[in-house]
């Protein structure tokens, strides 16, 4: 085990993140594995505690038991509003954490309501690292200022949403601990907690089976929930899988720490994603021999590093494949909008799939279909603007002088 990686303690202001989440995104169910697996890359989460009347989120239980979070218990009794209970029971227990476990070098405070604003800034006065994360249109703009870094839920790698309208720095509110329990509380015809019910992920496909085209949704997902590494599978079977595991690991860290990120960082992160993965099962007596036969691939690029025996992982300057995926999502936006009006984002990829049943953004070290999209337009092969009609994005190819 490296002595200088992170040890993380997580606290969730659940009823803040789940209400959030329903309220700003039609329906949308909060789930923690986005959250999980960016933390996995950041170091150690030793701590992880979500607070909340667990009353009005039963379903969300086994979505976050499946984490390993501990759950502590808020009840709001009848006749008596404890609107601050959670805030305050969280807000103790980091301040007593981090004097407790002095090895925790970074909290990470899960919510978007401004009234954790001194909490941040007396574990920063006590030299902890602190981070964020909100929903990105109901976090006050209060709080991210205050934390050395913050992550809005919405642009982590596997949560594929639609932006919402008015999303913006200017439409953000604050949501105070009233307006989360009031809104879960509310209604007397339906029970809130189906409303932020997590949906179990699909299985995934088998190995060497053709992906299907789904059909097209709202949100639509862009059949990214298919692709989740490390969720209820154990551990990755098809080739293809693992090389997509690698990739988004170490993309995921390179973001991250802003530098070289050694051989040895990157299995322990895969680790933390996944701790049942081990090269032998896909046929690799070391992990290094597994990062070979990923070069040799073009998938991955191999240079001495500090240490003897282990290297310097990144991606080729050219990466195999890349161009031509670049290219066929220009060319199928093309055809798209020859045969009518600029193609929306959701089924896009559905689209691309058609004409390439293996395409995968992930191949390619993109976390999510978005970025691959944007990053299309950032060379100048597509033009990508938000449409208010659709409520979504457009797409329209550009030549090559565009």
């Amino acid at each position: 085990m490296a002595h200088d990686e992170e040890r993380l303690a997580l606290f969730l202001d659940y009823e803040n993140l789940a209400i959030g989440a329903r309220e700003d995104h039609k329906g949308f169910s909060f789930q923690l594995k986005p959250v999980a697996d960016v933390l996995a890359e950041r170091g150690r989460v030793v701590v992880r505690r979500a607070y909340a009347d667990w009353s009005y989120f039963e379903a969300d239980r086994r979505m976050l038991a499946e984490h390993h979070v501990e759950l502590i218990e808020i009840t709001q009794r009848l006749k008596h509003q404890r609107k601050n209970a959670a805030d305050i029971k969280l807000a103790v227990d980091a301040i007593e954490l981090s004097f407790e476990r002095d090895y925790i070098t970074t909290f990470v405070i899960a919510t978007g309501d401004s009234d954790f604003t001194p909490l941040v800034d007396k574990l920063r006065a006590l030299n902890k690292r602190v981070m964020g994360v909100g929903m990105e249109s109901s976090t006050s703009g209060l709080l991210p200022p205050a934390c050395d870094e913050f992550m809005f839920y919405e642009r982590l790698e596997g949560v594929d949403l639609a932006p919402s309208r008015g999303r913006g720095r200017g439409g953000r509110r604050g949501r105070g601990r009233g307006g989360s329990a009031a809104a879960a509380a509310a209604g007397p015809a339906a029970p809130p907690a189906p409303a932020v019910a997590a949906e179990p992920p699909p299985a995934p496909p088998p190995a060497d089976a053709p992906v299907p085209a789904p059909a097209a949704s709202a949100n639509d997902a862009d059949s990214e929930l298919d692709d989740d590494l490390g969720q209820g599978a154990g551990e990755t079977a098809d080739p293809q899988d693992l090389a997509k595991l690698v990739t988004q690991t170490l993309s995921g860290l390179q973001r991250s720490s802003g530098g070289a990120v050694l051989a040895s960082a990157l299995k322990r992160a895969m680790l933390r994603k996944d701790p049942t993965f081990n090269e032998a099962h896909h046929g690799f007596r070391a992990f290094g021999e597994l990062l070979r036969h990923l070069e040799q691939q073009g998938v991955v690029e191999l240079s001495e590093g500090s240490a003897r025996g282990d290297p310097e992982v990144g991606f080729p300057e050219a990466h195999r494949g890349e161009e031509e995926a670049f290219t066929l999502l220009r060319d199928t936006v093309a055809e798209l909008a020859a045969q009518g009006s600029p193609p929306p984002l959701s089924g896009l990829k559905d689209q691309l799939r058609k004409r390439a049943p293996g395409f995968s953004e992930k191949s390619y070290g993109y976390g999510g279909f978005l970025q691959f999209c944007k990053a299309a337009r950032a060379r100048g092969l597509v033009s990508m603007e938000w449409d208010e009609e659709v409520d979504d994005y457009v797409l329209a190819p550009l030549d090559d002088a565009g």
